[in-house]
């Protein structure tokens, strides 16, 4: 399987020059579920509450395993300088302080097994200004398994009820983690395009998912 899911990589990173040239194409990488046993999820800490979570109820079944959005740095081999980073949009229902966020992000089998973790608010719908990280995650869980979530811990941060706000995983653009490539696993939300965005390096900007398909993930704080 895991032979399989790197030949399937190696066919998307041929075509990432053309995806960074249109900027409208998904990119979603398949693989095969490497495991029927499912590992629950890491336990929220005391004291921490729910912000945001698009995750499923099943501590074993909390996202799609087995399909992920491309989240890879400019020095992954074959890559020619392009990075792509990836963004789950959040709203707080009401004043919150954010402290920890578990996304489903996995290792895709090539360069260092890591990605970092920030929070940005919200720019024109797009993220914007960076309010809260970069935090490294290292020790990935390998792609096509479940239920591992990649957890960044933050100083408190304070969010305001009813305004947007995203989680983005990325890579550094030069230097140790520029060569990694990772996925995102998702979650398939309601019949109309979800709020999703993805980065295309070298001049690219954030653009807008176009399908269904949610990054999977959930926001940890207090809430007053």
């Amino acid at each position: 399987m895991r032979k399989t899911s790197l030949l399937v990589f190696l066919a998307m990173l041929c075509n990432l020059t053309l995806f960074a040239q249109t900027a409208a194409r998904t990119r979603i990488v398949h693989t095969t579920e490497r495991s029927e046993i499912h590992v629950p999820r890491e336990e929220v800490p005391a004291g921490l509450q729910t912000i945001y979570s698009n995750l499923g109820t099943s501590a074993t079944d909390l996202y799609d395993d087995s399909d992920g959005y491309v989240v890879l740095g400019p020095n992954v081999e074959g890559n020619d300088g392009y990075y792509y980073w990836e963004a789950m949009q959040f709203t707080p229902a009401t004043n919150s302080r954010v402290s920890q966020v578990q996304v489903a992000v996995q290792y895709g089998g090539s360069g260092a097994n890591r990605v970092n973790l920030s929070i940005y608010g919200s720019t024109n719908g797009a993220p914007g200004t960076l309010l809260a990280g970069p935090k490294t995650v290292k020790n990935l869980p390998t792609f096509g398994t479940c239920c591992t979530l990649a957890v960044a811990k933050f100083s408190p941060l304070a969010v305001t009820g009813g305004t947007q706000y995203w989680v983005v995983a990325s890579t550094p653009t030069e230097g140790a983690g520029s060569d990694s490539l990772d996925l995102w696993d998702f979650v398939v939300q309601g019949e109309t395009p979800a709020s999703g965005f993805f980065s295309s390096g070298v001049g690219g900007g954030w653009y807008a998912e176009p399908g269904l398909e949610v990054p999977a993930g959930e926001v940890l704080g207090t809430i007053p």
